[in-house]
């Protein structure tokens, strides 16, 4: 049976990109909290989580309730526990939540959790207790205990085992927000947007999803059959062969005279792996090249820092991000310093549902600038700022801490990004349909004012581009095992299949101009 550490409404979404069961979301990851004067303030003695009276009345309310249920309630290390994440919650997170709603929260969850299992332990009701707590927060604020925290920090290191997909948890449902590039999940043909219902042939509907999360783990070399439910289809059978999996986070290939750049995650490999591809490329092409696809189409996001480094490698000036959060003391813009790596070359970004955060930042600071054209999709819409705050005696806290803005204050959050040419595809769903983005979550932070115009988006079907040559489509780009459709068995493709997408891409690099491009798909300006 599950355990009751996770309750099975919480949406936590869980970036298990690179290792299922990674405990980081398709998010900005932050530092601790603990700054170096409040280290120093601690030192001295001067408590910086010091609880007013209002907070010191709910937390002892807690206390009781939590004695009331324990088997042993004269272990106070527990109550420390609590009371530390309960002190930085109040402090950091991004909006001021009241004292007695974020108690409510946890007492309500340490009764359900012992009316559940009356032989609840001790631990796994303090567990259950902050949980809640977290629970009367956004989808993205967690709490990790110390093997959580453990997988949280081996991340962002680019080599991990496990499927290759980043799930999230909605309606008691686990759906995927995307696959990785080049990972078993997206050799085996998941997409966004695919809810995965059973694992063997054991449902999971409604099991908390760290317990999902959890049971796909396994020795690589393994297989795992996940039953797919996908919008309009039968339910049908994917068996996935469990690998480490090592992510080449960035990867340049020419495609005739256009370069092109794919980036998978932002792991710390991007700066140098994006300096170096490009170096590459202007070797391959010389001065002959059309311009750059950057492709961040499933792009989950990953670390801040090399979001900023990515955008900042194609802008010679101006805001990319403005950070802002309850603490307007560490508010903060950062700034493009002179240098562009593509030598001004066009540029023809790639994005679709499930390019989230970091990706969303290098995509809206390149097209408010006017530096790139964006195709593709609408991105994911996880506009938040997430902190790891590591708690005194074991695991730690993730919290939403910020939010971020890009050039000129464009809100991100629950709305994403939107392209300037919008593909579709034979498998495109509506922007209006739920596809598990940032706004569907529960608890999601809400939408601001709206940042773009739907009447300047230009509509084109996929299928008006002209092909790829057969010459230029990689094998990075075809599938190396073979694919299965709904109902249908597993066949190898006969031939290369086109990445339509990118196809489009090149065709609009390559067209005299961007009016020669739209006239010859049949689509009509303004750009």
């Amino acid at each position: 049976r599950p355990d009751l550490r996770r309750p099975a409404s919480t949406a936590v979404v869980f970036a298990i990109a690179l290792l299922v069961g990674a405990a980081l979301s398709p998010s900005l990851q932050g530092c601790s909290d603990e700054t170096a004067l409040g280290r120093v303030a601690q030192a001295f003695g001067v408590d910086t989580y010091a609880l007013d009276e209002t907070g010191n009345r709910e937390l002892a309310r807690f206390n009781t309730a939590y004695r009331d249920l324990a088997a042993d309630p004269g272990a106070s290390g527990r109550l420390k526990q609590f009371s530390d994440a309960y002190k930085r919650v109040r402090r950091a997170y991004v909006h001021e939540i009241g004292d007695a709603t974020l108690v409510d929260a946890a007492v309500s969850a340490m009764a359900t959790a012992v009316e559940e299992d009356q032989e609840v332990t001790d631990d796994a009701l303090l567990e259950a207790g902050i949980d809640g707590m977290m629970g009367a927060l956004d989808p993205h604020s967690t709490y990790l205990n110390p093997d959580e925290l453990r997988e949280a920090q081996v991340a962002t290191s680019g080599e991990f085992g496990g499927l290759g997909i980043q799930i999230s948890q909605q309606d008691d449902r686990i759906t995927i927000i995307a696959p990785i590039a080049d990972t078993p999940a997206d050799r085996a043909g998941l997409r966004s947007g695919d809810a995965i219902t059973h694992l063997d042939g054991e449902s999971i509907v409604g099991v908390p999803l760290f317990d999902a999360v959890r049971a796909m783990r396994g020795p690589p070399g393994t297989t795992i059959r996940l039953t797919i439910e996908r919008a309009n289809q039968p339910p049908f059978d994917v068996p996935i062969t469990r690998a480490i999996v090592t992510i080449q986070s960035v990867r340049s290939r020419a495609i005739g005279d256009v370069a092109y750049v794919r980036v998978a995650s932002f792991t710390d490999q991007v700066a140098d792996g994006i300096e170096a591809g490009l170096a590459d490329l202007r070797a391959e092409l010389g001065g002959s090249a059309a311009g750059l696809v950057l492709d961040l189409r499933n792009n989950p996001g990953g670390l801040f820092e090399q979001a900023l480094a990515l955008s900042d490698a194609f802008l010679d000036e101006g805001a990319v991000v403005e950070v802002r959060g309850r603490q307007t003391e560490r508010d903060r813009v950062f700034e493009a310093e002179p240098g562009d790596l593509a030598r001004h070359l066009p540029i023809v970004v790639l994005i679709n549902g499930g390019s989230a955060s970091a990706s969303e930042i290098v995509a809206g600071a390149l097209q408010a600038h006017g530096r790139a054209v964006l195709m593709g999709q609408r991105t994911f819409g996880k506009g938040s700022v997430q902190t790891v705050i590591p708690l005194p005696q074991e695991g730690a806290v993730k919290l939403t801490t910020a939010l971020y803005y890009g050039p000129g204050g464009a809100s991100i959050q629950a709305r994403g990004v939107g392209p300037d040419i919008r593909l579709v595809g034979a498998d495109d769903v509506a922007e209006t349909s739920p596809r598990g983005r940032e706004a569907d979550l529960p608890r999601a932070l809400p939408a601001e004012a709206a940042n773009d115009a739907a009447s300047e988006v230009v509509v084109v079907s996929e299928a008006d581009c002209p092909p790829l040559a057969p010459s230029l489509v990689a094998s990075e780009t075809t599938p190396s095992t073979p694919t299965q459709s709904a109902n249908e068995p597993l066949t190898a493709p006969s031939e290369p299949p086109q990445d339509m997408g990118l196809a489009c891409a090149v065709a609009f690099l390559q067209a005299a101009s961007p009016e020669h491009f739209l006239a010859s798909v049949g689509a009509q300006p303004p750009l």
